[in-house]
């Protein structure tokens, strides 16, 4: 245990306190304000003053006590009621000296610091008394101080690289972070993603999180649907075998809209065909595909899945369908579930390019951010289902190792 430390001040008006009071006596006043007897004894002595010993008079008859001994008894009841009138006046100044450092909440650390930060006016005892902590907490709380000091140098340090992938990404959350700092480290040097979290939540760090709905599906009832061949199951052994696809809105200025219309792999979640345009025609649809089927050379043999939007369920891209050797496929009417994952798609497009704005300025602003933010997330951007890979990335990896299973 550290050695206490009292101001010279203190150990003066010590020694007064004892002085100036009549009847009492050095146990009573080192009792009073929280110090050992031997400090008292000592500082007294060094002092030159003398120690005063207990009354011996004899009592009187019948009373039970000598004039003097009444004298000296109340001598030392109100040098007791003195030594408590210090005691509470001392411990009034601590505790409003302690409001401050409580102001944001009542934190053990905070009580620590108060501590540390006033040791040199108050005793350590005393101090530890009044704001209610074990002095051995305490000291243990000051021995500790290297290593903490040497944890908040590395959690500054980690903050930097967080809000340096934030800035890059400000779409980024805790999971796609996790995954960027982690990239390429060493198993002995990559960061748990919970301290990650409590880092982002002390920096104010976080990523987007919007909502926003609009509807593009306008099932036609003349048509007829197709089969679901996926019933909600948006995985995939390999690419270029199943596809989901919607049409989502592009909000533009004063009551514009453009239309996207997506081919998404379920293998790898990547946006292998799209096509942006100002109507919501089966065009959109066919060119869509016919994109997807320029990307990967071919889409015989694949399916793709959709809602029963009138587009959908068209003759025309019925069509196109069969001649590029595409299964179709359908989810119930009104269940937006059934397609979920091109519903997730369209949320997660809207909800980091326009950052809760309700429009781009203009239908080229919306057509620009739109391809630059497929581009990256294609290439680029993280993704949860691809073990925090790129699309692009996981379909090359998984080609890797299936040449490697093949040699």
């Amino acid at each position: 245990m550290a050695k206490k430390n009292y101001s010279e001040e203190f150990r003066r008006d010590a020694v007064a306190l004892y002085r100036d009071t009549d009847g009492a006596t050095v146990a009573g006043i080192a009792a009073d304000l929280g110090i050992s007897h031997g400090s008292l004894t000592t500082w007294l002595r060094n002092a030159g003053i003398t120690i005063r010993r207990p009354a011996t008079t004899a009592p009187g008859p019948g009373t039970g006590e000598t004039p003097e001994q009444e004298a000296a008894r109340l001598r030392a009841e109100v040098a007791h009621l003195r030594a408590e009138k210090t005691k509470l006046e001392t411990e009034r100044d601590i505790l409003r000296s302690a409001a401050k450092y409580f102001a944001g909440g009542d934190e053990l650390v905070n009580r620590f610091q108060f501590v540390a930060d006033h040791s040199d006016t108050y005793p350590v005892k005393r101090l530890c008394q009044v704001i209610g902590i074990a002095r051995s907490s305490y000291y243990a709380w000051i021995n500790a101080g290297p290593v903490r000091a040497a944890r908040a140098a590395a959690d500054s340090e980690l903050a930097e690289k967080i809000r340096a992938v934030h800035t890059v990404d400000n779409t980024y959350g805790r999971p796609r972070i996790t995954a960027e700092i982690n990239h390429g480290q060493p198993a002995c040097q990559r960061v748990n993603h919970k301290r990650i979290a409590r880092i982002m939540r002390e920096n104010n760090i976080e990523g987007l999180r919007l909502r926003r709905r609009h509807r593009t599906t306008i099932a036609e009832p003349a048509d007829t649907p197709s089969p679901d061949l996926l019933n909600r199951d948006f995985t995939a052994t390999a690419p270029n075998t199943r596809y989901v696809g919607d049409i989502t809105y592009l909000p533009c200025g004063d009551n514009e809209f453009l239309y996207l219309a997506t081919v998404i792999d379920c293998f790898s979640r990547r946006l292998v065909g799209w096509s942006i345009a100002d109507h919501m025609r089966t065009e959109l649809v066919e060119n869509a595909l016919e994109a997807a089927a320029r990307t990967r050379g071919g889409l015989a043999g694949a399916v793709f899945h959709a809602d029963h939007g009138s587009q959908y369920t068209s003759k025309g891209f019925a069509m196109i369908c069969a001649k590029l050797g595409v299964a179709q496929s359908m989810g119930a009417v009104g269940t937006s579930a059934d397609n979920a994952l091109a519903e997730s798609f369209n949320a997660t497009l809207k909800r980091e390019t326009l950052q809760g704005a309700t429009s781009w300025e203009s239908p080229r602003t919306a057509r620009l951010a739109v391809f630059r933010w497929i581009t990256r997330y294609n290439t680029r951007r993280r993704h949860s289902y691809c073990n925090y890979l790129s699309p692009t990335d996981y379909e090359n990896a998984h080609t890797s190792d299936s040449l490697q299973q093949a040699a």
